[in-house]
């Protein structure tokens, strides 16, 4: 947008000994702008990753490893509690695990010594089987006695008992390995249970970010109620905002927001990120989130005004300055070719025009009606005006004169 200067000097015939003084003033052509139509909010930004530590277990702090505003990555040992107790349950859950393995060598030892045995009284049964036969052979057709099967006999009815309590060895040997295995096993869950427990005396970050206000130190005694700290990432942060249910129908995912300064400035862009289906029925409104990049300017619980940016279309704005009131309505003076001076050239003159306003967008006003692109509005000096004062105008960045007094 441009500007210009209008200094002071007589109109010729009014600004002379009978005319009234030609006054100095800034004024700025109406331009088509971007006129938006928006809501201002209150709310507290919250980081969109935020965890609070607390004990898994009962203990008191011996160490602690961080500091508050540290910044940490996920596995950080943050504090660490007395674990003198668990570290001896996970030493002696790791001898039980060892004595555990070794009696199961020895059953497996034991079962390999069985099977052995057993294959030994297989063979003869096999052996004392085929005797037997041969013997009853023999004796059929008279080449030996009697006596002779009876003791192969003998020796078949041995062997086959023999093989029967090999055959329960094995058994046996086999159920003792497998009480083994499931002793073993039993050990080993028992020391992995007494590492999960010297793991809880440790606290580390489940998170990368920075960590919060730490309010215990070494000494306290902690329970799994206490909070040790925070860790907070401010990369993204969500707004809470509340619409009323009258304007619910115009939100919608990606809807642009503005944070904005004391001054109304924008100091923060973001965009809807949620909406809620449900309606808050105390207050008759719709949560809605906004989620901004914090910048390193943005924190965790910070309270800031936020500008909801309903629609954007061309329009017309008018600096603040250039609007006077009078009687509840609003005004803006318009300069304008007035009557020839005494060179023959138009004098310029304020014309006051009514004006209706819109929302106030930054330093400026929306003008809904009364103006059009390329007038030529007074933002400066606007006070010292009525009704079709003189001006006149000289280049921008002149020295401002002041209007000459009349005789």
């Amino acid at each position: 947008m441009v500007s210009a200067i209008v200094s002071g000097c007589s109109r010729g015939g009014e600004g002379g000994p009978q005319g009234p003084p030609a006054f100095p003033v800034q004024v700025q052509p109406i331009e088509t702008s971007r006129v938006e139509t928006t809501s201002e909010f209150v709310g507290a930004l919250e980081a969109q990753r935020r965890v609070e530590l607390r004990p898994e277990r009962d203990g008191r702090i011996v160490n602690l490893f961080v500091s508050s505003g540290d910044r940490v990555e996920a596995g950080t040992p943050i504090v660490q509690l007395r674990a003198e107790q668990n570290q001896a349950a996970v030493s002696g859950a790791a001898a039980d695990v060892e004595a555990a393995q070794a009696a199961r060598t020895t059953a497996q030892a034991q079962v390999s010594a069985a099977q052995a045995e057993r294959q030994r009284a297989q063979a003869d049964v096999r052996l004392q089987e085929e005797e037997f036969a041969r013997t009853q052979q023999l004796v059929a057709e008279g080449a030996q006695s009697r006596q002779s099967l009876d003791r192969a006999r003998n020796n078949r009815d041995t062997a086959r008992a023999t093989l029967q309590a090999a055959e329960e060895n094995v058994r046996a040997a086999a159920a003792a390995l497998n009480e083994a295995n499931a002793r073993v096993g039993r050990a080993q869950a028992d020391r992995s249970a007494a590492g999960a427990n010297l793991s809880e005396s440790r606290i580390a970050a489940p998170i990368a970010g920075v960590v919060s206000t730490i309010p215990v130190k070494v000494g306290d005694f902690v329970t799994t109620s206490t909070v040790i700290t925070n860790i907070i990432q401010n990369q993204t942060l969500d707004l809470n905002i509340s619409v009323p249910i009258e304007r619910a129908p115009e939100l919608r995912i990606g809807l642009p927001v503005q944070l904005v300064n004391q001054q109304g400035q924008a100091i923060g862009s973001g965009q809807i990120s949620f909406i809620s289906p449900q309606v808050n029925t105390a207050q008759q409104s719709v949560l809605a989130k906004a989620s901004f990049p914090s910048g390193g300017q943005l924190r965790d619980g910070q309270f800031v005004r936020a500008r909801v940016i309903w629609s954007s279309q061309p329009g017309v704005l008018v600096p603040t300055d250039a609007i006077s009131r009078i009687a509840g309505e609003t005004f803006v003076f318009v300069a304008e070719p007035g009557e020839p001076g005494p060179d023959g050239q138009p004098q310029q003159i304020a014309r006051q025009q009514k004006v209706e306003l819109g929302d106030i967008q930054g330093n400026a006003y929306q003008v809904r009606s009364g103006l059009s692109p390329g007038d030529q509005v007074v933002v400066s000096g606007v006070l010292n005006l009525t009704d079709n004062a003189p001006i006149t105008v000289v280049p921008a960045g002149e020295p401002s004169p002041t209007p000459s007094p009349s005789p």
